[in-house]
């Protein structure tokens, strides 16, 4: 029931501590937010693990005031600290993660709360019913999961419904044209359980938009980024094909690759 736009604005660029990839300030995040309200879009990703948490807090100062006409995502699972129980997807961690999380957001309430990851040493009812417990305390609104298997979602899904719990509405995983594993068996099986999907790196940290062949720089030239995301073998030779149809219909080899996956009806 939740509708959002096709295109959502990620967020993993916001704030320059600890795991940033962007180094954007608070003015150059609203102007970023600002462009994508104006565009139409009403979907803003982040994760508490972004920046430190600056992520959440630049994009909540960035959406304040217009609350109500967007939908916020947000995440938990990553090591937020040094601590053993700084990390997971126990009760614990999670009770503890979200009001942070809502704080810095400037926010009551989460549209969408995404575990970021498995943790084998939770178990999945436990991780199930804290969630169930912030949808119904209403600090959350919906449920979803990024980077796990097929068979962890179902996992998920299953408990859900054993125990009459919200369960997963949509997944979130790595996708573009040169990055296609979630065909395998994720998107065969979100299309089953009827399942929206997400994607996280639909330009490849921008080694998609072509920028790297004019002598352009970016984040794949550091060594934290260099082989990440990861690459299906003959990228480069799809790269010649996107390149030579972008000529063609005189566009960017961004929006050809964005258009490929927005094609696609999962």
């Amino acid at each position: 029931g939740l509708v959002v736009t096709q295109m959502c604005f990620g967020t993993w660029t916001f704030g320059d501590s600890k795991w940033a990839v962007g180094g954007v300030g608070e003015k150059d995040a609203r102007n970023l937010v600002d462009i994508s309200l104006d565009a139409g879009i009403n979907f803003f990703d982040t994760s508490n693990n972004y920046s430190d948490g600056a992520s959440e807090q630049l994009l909540g100062k960035a959406l304040k005031g217009r609350r109500d006409q967007v939908v916020i995502s947000s995440k938990v699972r990553s090591p937020v600290g040094e601590g053993p129980n700084d990390q997971g997807l126990s009760r614990l961690h999670i009770m503890r993660q979200i009001d942070g999380t809502l704080k810095r957001l400037d926010t009551d309430y989460l549209d969408l709360y995404i575990i970021h990851g498995w943790d084998s040493a939770t178990p999945v009812e436990e991780t199930q019913r804290a969630l169930a417990d912030l949808v119904a305390s209403g600090k959350v609104r919906y449920l979803g999961c990024s980077n796990i298997a097929a068979w962890q979602v179902v996992t998920f899904l299953q408990a859900a419904e054993r125990g009459d719990m919200p369960r997963f509405e949509m997944y979130q995983g790595y996708y573009n044209l040169v990055g296609r594993d979630l065909e395998d068996d994720l998107i065969p099986m979100c299309r089953h359980h009827n399942l929206g999907i997400m994607t996280w790196g639909p330009l490849a940290n921008g080694l998609l938009s072509g920028k790297y062949r004019k002598g352009g720089s970016g984040r794949r030239d550091s060594d934290m980024f260099s082989r990440f995301p990861p690459l299906d073998a003959g990228a480069e030779q799809v790269l010649d094909v996107v390149e030579a149809v972008a000529a063609e219909q005189s566009t960017s080899m961004a929006a050809v690759f964005l258009a490929w996956q927005l094609a696609n009806p999962a």
